[in-house]
This record gives C-alpha cells, sequence and structure tokens, in this order.
C-alpha cells in the first residue's frame, strides 16, 4: 500500500529497491513547503541504481491527510519515524530535504541521531539572518488570513532566476494550490517564530550544531553567504557546506544530473573513509570545512 497510518496523519510515499540487487542503504527524501515527493522524480532512476528510496509526501502536503495541527519541523520528523518504524527501516538512513526538509531532517538528526547516518540539505530554510526575518510577521498575517494562497504564490518568485526553466515555476505555482491551506498557514511561521523554531541566526545555532552526522549542504546563489555560517556548526569533519553559482531555490530540479552526482560522490567519500571515533565527532569546537564551489 502507498498509504501508511501514522497516528492523526495518513502519508503518502514511494518505497523504491534496486532492481535484482541488494541496495547499499536507504535514502528518506523530504521535499519543501507547498510541494510534494514529486519533486525527486527527476533523481529516482540514478538514485534507484544503488540506494532504496523512501520518498513521502509530508502531511498537508500532496496526497497526505491534512490534520488540523502539527506543522512544526518536529512534528513532520515524527512522522518520518513512524514512516521508518512502519516500513521496518531499522539501520541509519541517509535524509535528503529541501528547504523546508532541511529543517525536518535536522530535526530528526538532532532527535532521533541512531535513525540518521548523514544528511543532505538543499537551499536551506533555516540560517536567516534577523534582517530578512523581520519580514516574515507580516507573511505569517497574510498566511493566517483566511487564504493563504496569495501570501504563498507571492513568496514563490523569490524561488527563480532568470535560468530557471518556465516549467519549474508554473509547476511549483500549482503545487501550491494543492497545499492543504492549514499546513501552509502553519508550517511557514514554525519555521521561524516560537521558542522551538530554530530557522532563524542565532537563535537556531545551537539547536543546528546538535546535528553529529556528516552534513552536505547545497546552497543556492541568493543565500551563498550562508554557506561560511554554516560551516562554523559542524560537528562532523566529513561535512561541506557548497555554494551553487547561478542556481535558483530548487536548484536539484534545476540541475538534477549534477545534484545526482554530486551527492552520490559524496556518499562514496563516506564509504571509503573509516569509521571516525567518537571523540572526533564530539569536539569541543565546530569543526570548518574547506570550502567547496559545485560546478
Amino acid at each position: 500500500m502507498p498509504f501508511a497510518e501514522l497516528g492523526d496523519v495518513r502519508v503518502f510515499f514511494t518505497d523504491d529497491s534496486p532492481a535484482g540487487r541488494e541496495p547499499r542503504g536507504t535514502l528518506l527524501l523530504v521535499h519543501g513547503y507547498g510541494a510534494d515527493s514529486d519533486d525527486w522524480v527527476f533523481h529516482f532512476p540514478e538514485f534507484g541504481k544503488r540506494y532504496r528510496i523512501i520518498a513521502p509526501d509530508l502531511r498537508g502536503h500532496g496526497l497526505s491527510s491534512a490534520p488540523a495541527t502539527g506543522y512544526a519541523p518536529h512534528d513532520f520528523a515524527g512522522d518520518l519515524v513512524r514512516l521508518l518504524d512502519h516500513l521496518g527501516v531499522t539501520e541509519p538512513v541517509v535524509a535528503i530535504g529541501h528547504s523546508l526538509g532541511t529543517m525536518a531532517v535536522s530535526a530528526l538528526a538532532v532527535e532521533y541521531p541512531a535513525r540518521v547516518r548523514a544528511l543532505v540539505c538543499v537551499d536551506p530554510a533555516y540560517g536567516q539572518t534577523p534582517e530578512i526575518a523581520a519580514g516574515f510577521p507580516a507573511m505569517y498575517e497574510g498566511l493566517r488570513s483566511g487564504d493563504p494562497y496569495p501570501t504563498a504564490l507571492a513568496n514563490e518568485e523569490w524561488c527563480h532566476t532568470p535560468a530557471s526553466p518556465s516549467w519549474l515555476l508554473a509547476w511549483h505555482r500549482r503545487k501550491i494550490l494543492a497545499t492543504a491551506p492549514q499546513a501552509l498557514a502553519e508550517a511557514f511561521p514554525a519555521l521561524y517564530d516560537g521558542d522551538a523554531a530554530f530557522g532563524v541566526r542565532p537563535q537556531g545555532d545551537a539547536y543546528l550544531a546538535r546535528r553529529e552526522c556528516p552534513v552536505l549542504s547545497c546552497w543556492s546563489a541568493a543565500q551563498g553567504a550562508s554557506a561560511s555560517w554554516e560551516r562554523g556548526l559542524f560537528r562532523h569533519p566529513a561535512s561541506r557546506a557548497e555554494v551553487w553559482p547561478g542556481a535558483g531555490h530548487r536548484l536539484h530540479a534545476e540541475r538534477p544530473a549534477e545534484f545526482t552526482l554530486v551527492v552520490r560522490r559524496w556518499l562514496d567519500e563516506l564509504d571509503r573513509a573509516a569509521p571516525a571515533p567518537p571523540s572526533a565527532l564530539r569536539t569541543s569546537a565546530p569543526v570548518a570545512s574547506p570550502d567547496r564551489t559545485a560546478r
């Protein structure tokens, strides 16, 4: 069945494994705000040659049900754990998230560290500066006005560059319109507003620094300055923060072949590396990674 009953939510998911071979591990693919798991269809063929792929629609998105509440990153992380349990996945997964999905998988890594081997974070929603976050309350008001769609659609404009394909903008406008209004109204504010939110720096820095697994983050051109900031939070020496020149917010959809190649090579590096002793993973100060720019 492509649906899982997980307490208060019915989650749609796909679960695919390589044909005729044992997978090298499990990839958990988590989409962003106002989107769905179809965001990853570009990557299924290549990743599916090696890995088991689990791709859910988050609550309130896509074909999953839309409870009245439960749209904070920690809620999404809890759903992901319950889905892994439902599917009998006991080994640590590589969790790949985009935008809001990066905060869901980061919460997964912090709150359930035994379930996560590594993270890939695509143009993260976290790391917003106080100057940018100062404009968010007006968005919260629009999203909670009873009709969140105009505000959510207006927010979509910054996600693209002049080089972004026009079909990508049209596709995601339709995805937003298919997202439950309560999900749009609550999920965005939950990233940045409230005591448990960790999307704005410096308030969220301490929480993100608790991610002890390797992290590969891929930042768009518009948010490239955040890569240097994130390097100061990494705990694992294999972590990297890369800037993708010219890329828009959905860089994984704009450049899918490049994205899958970058991720596969990084995972291959992790496979080749000897297991790091616990002392290497729990340093007294964050370990900075070299400046690596994707080409």
